[in-house]
């Protein structure tokens, strides 16, 4: 993989602050990807969730799974293609099983694996990590692919 690979994908990431959680890709290609995420301590979610012992929320670790795992994965997969989606991917479903906590100021690391890619719909078995290695969720999480005429306003 190269820069510009990693360029392209994170360009093309339909989020922006405060609703993004990827940072850097590490390693891209049919099958797989990497990449991670700065949980920095100003971020607004972590001023309520707990008083005086933030954590991060487990739907927030959803959604860095979601970006990396799924969305900068299927942008990946789609390459040229893309230029035809209004948006690459939007989540259809999620068994995540959460095993430790992750606190401000962290850096969580997203491996995916996938699982399938047809007919629009992307499939991935998804592993995040801390920074001692500790798994710190897992599990299994589902997109399609959305194309401007299928969506409705």
């Amino acid at each position: 993989m190269n820069n510009t690979t990693t360029y392209s994908i994170l360009e093309r990431l339909p989020y922006t602050a405060p609703f993004r959680f990827v940072d850097d890709i590490q390693e891209v290609d049919e099958n797989h990807i990497s990449g991670s995420f700065h949980l920095h301590p100003d971020l607004n979610f972590f001023k309520g969730h707990f008083t005086d012992n933030p954590i991060t929320p487990g739907v927030i670790l959803t959604e860095i799974l979601a970006q990396v795992g799924l969305v900068c994965l299927g942008i990946f997969l789609i390459g040229d293609e893309w230029q035809k989606q209004q948006l690459p991917f939007v989540l259809t479903s999620t068994n995540i099983e959460f095993y430790k906590p992750v606190y401000p100021d962290e850096t969580v690391w997203v491996e995916s694996e996938k699982v399938y890619f047809r007919f629009g719909k992307l499939k991935c078995k998804v592993m995040m990590k801390n920074a001692l290695g500790e798994t710190v969720c897992d599990g299994m999480i589902s997109g399609i692919q959305i194309k401007e005429n299928n969506v409705t306003t």
